[in-house]
């Protein structure tokens, strides 16, 4: 899938994923996704829900239910504030914030997700960035998030990086820590760990 708004709309049952909430469980953060008792106490309480297309309660029905596509290319996610007042007032203590990092590694795997929304591409180039050089340097990390999002943006930023600059707290030199060849091999291994117990859970749920 490229193309997040292009994803079809659910029409029949038979199009729904089972297993989708199976994934987004499996994922830390996401075990809790069938704690949830569909109270509405989350949507109330986050201060985003009213700019969301579907509110924190219906992403966790929907996920549940198997809306996969639907869920996957909704912004909800993306508009999270990671605030946690949700889990604050949750009756049942649910980090719905960590279901919400779940669906978005999910949405990032899948390609599906709005491509110029700065939020996916910066949390692409972070992961990037920690991975091939074992740290990010800022400066380097709001040159890519740009050059990939809105490049006229930061013309109207660069009065304030130039500030940054002259006064030490940027910096055009990229921090590397050693071995990190090592890193990037033991990041690889953590996910194809978790795509390979992803994909058995998912092939022994369809033969049961």
């Amino acid at each position: 899938m490229t193309k997040w708004q292009k994803w079809d709309r659910i029409k029949y049952q038979a199009q729904l994923d089972p297993h989708f909430a199976d994934d987004i469980a499996s994922i830390p953060g996401g075990e809790k996704i069938y704690s949830c008792i569909q109270c509405g106490t989350c949507s109330a309480a986050c201060p985003l829900s009213s700019y969301m297309d579907y509110t924190p309660r219906k992403i966790v029905a929907m996920s549940r239910a198997g809306f996969k596509g639907e869920v996957l290319s909704s912004h909800t996610t993306w508009l999270c504030a990671s605030c946690y007042a949700c889990t604050v007032e949750c009756p049942k203590q649910i980090k719905i914030t960590d279901i919400m990092y779940a669906i978005k590694r999910l949405a990032i795997r899948e390609g599906v997700y709005p491509k110029k929304f700065a939020i996916p591409v910066l949390a692409r180039e972070f992961f990037r960035a920690v991975k091939n050089d074992g740290r990010q340097t800022e400066s380097w990390l709001l040159v890519n998030l740009y050059l990939k999002t809105n490049p006229f943006a930061a013309l109207k930023q660069m009065k304030l990086g130039m500030r940054l600059f002259f006064q030490g707290r940027l910096s055009i030199g990229k921090d590397r820590i050693k071995r990190t060849e090592e890193l990037g091999k033991l990041l690889d291994y953590v996910k194809n760990d978790h795509m390979m117990k992803t994909k058995t859970s998912t092939t022994a749920k369809e033969v049961s």
